[in-house]
């Protein structure tokens, strides 16, 4: 695919507008109360471009299951694994020992991408038991990787034998999730929150944006150079008024998705937004933001259980920085490297991997 700048600036949106309802910053005076829907954010960039990439194979005939694998687990699990070993000995030094076993659990369903259903089990994500567990954030993390143990299977199948209606089927599949994520958000709120069938509609989003986007009816949208503007509205909008209690997700989550959607299908050079989020800042944070996903929830964990629950004076002053710093070295020195088979052989990766499980 060509490089989109635009997409890892709207990653940079994403990632620090989960740091900051986290770590309960303000943004012009107010908390962003509903800044967890950066996750959501993450979820319909990553349906777009994994679907786009399955697509584009498919097209030219060279998909392979083998190849799609290793590069999610070259993208997702070389930084994962530093974390995850570089939180032992803080657990072990700070951790009471009811707390220890939680978070014994928490890395054992990890390895496992299963966290979203321990967490769902264990506690709510807006708890205050939840304000102690240093990986309650990779929930997110199984969520996504569930649903790509699904979908090339699905669309590889589908590709074959009905190549003219996959995405039919993607829709059916998108408008079910969808109902489903309202009616468990009423009857069930943590199994809504975490599980994989009532967030799926998310992921599903980029999906079928991946399909219908150089689809030539789109050329012919009414008011097209202001659609991303009104998506970032949406979306900051939704960021603004969701609080714990907002029920989620559900349709209410829709503005959200569909802002994330306005932007990257109509996002175009000559445009102010566009031109916004492909600056060197804003891209430089979305090139490391699955490194600030990784740190910023231990960092921030780890201070509060050191000061007995309480963040230690002037936090807010050192943490944004650290966890930057621990973002980019993790991205610079190993998420690069091993993202690429001219750096880090097979060979090297397997074994480097099996070393850190």
């Amino acid at each position: 695919m060509k490089y989109r700048p635009e997409i890892d600036g709207l990653r940079a949106i994403a990632v620090v507008s989960v740091i900051f309802f986290h770590a309960k910053l303000k943004v012009a005076g107010h908390l962003l109360t509903g800044g967890f829907l950066g996750v959501d954010i993450f979820f319909v960039i990553s349906g777009f471009l994994i679907t786009s990439i399955l697509l584009r194979e498919l097209k030219e005939q060279r998909f392979s299951f083998t190849h799609f694998y290793e590069r999610r687990a070259r993208r997702i699990l070389p930084v994962l694994s530093v974390v995850c070993l570089s939180t032992l000995p803080f657990a072990w030094l700070i951790m009471d020992e009811q707390q220890l076993i939680s978070f014994g659990k928490s890395l054992l369903s990890l390895s496992l991408f299963s966290s979203n259903f321990l967490f769902w089990q264990e506690s709510g994500y807006f708890e205050t038991a939840a304000e102690f567990k240093p990986l309650l954030h990779t929930w997110s993390l199984a969520v996504e990787e569930q649903f790509y143990f699904i979908v090339p299977v699905l669309l590889f199948l589908l590709w074959k034998y009905f190549k003219k209606k996959v995405h039919i089927f993607l829709l059916l599949l998108f408008i079910v999730s969808l109902l489903l994520s309202e009616w468990m958000s009423r009857q069930s709120p943590m199994a809504s929150f975490f599980l994989l069938p009532s967030r799926g509609w998310e992921l599903l989003a980029g999906s079928l944006l991946a399909f219908f986007q150089n689809h030539p009816s789109k050329e012919k949208i009414p008011l097209k150079p202001f659609l991303p503007s009104l998506g970032l509205v949406l979306i900051l909008y939704s960021m603004f008024q969701f609080d714990e209690n907002t029920l989620h997700p559900s349709m209410k989550t829709l503005p959200s998705i569909l802002g994330t959607v306005l932007i990257i299908a109509f996002a175009s050079p000559k445009e102010a937004l566009t031109r916004m989020l492909s600056s060197k800042i804003f891209v430089g944070v979305g090139l490391i933001s699955y490194s600030l996903y990784l740190w910023h929830q231990p960092v921030l964990i780890f201070a509060k259980l050191f000061g007995f629950g309480q963040l230690p004076s002037h936090f807010h002053y050192w943490y944004m920085p650290s966890v930057f710093l621990l973002s980019y070295l993790s991205w610079r020195f190993v998420e690069q490297p091993f993202r690429k088979k001219a750096t880090v052989q097979n060979k090297t990766f397997f074994i480097s991997l099996a070393t850190a499980y």
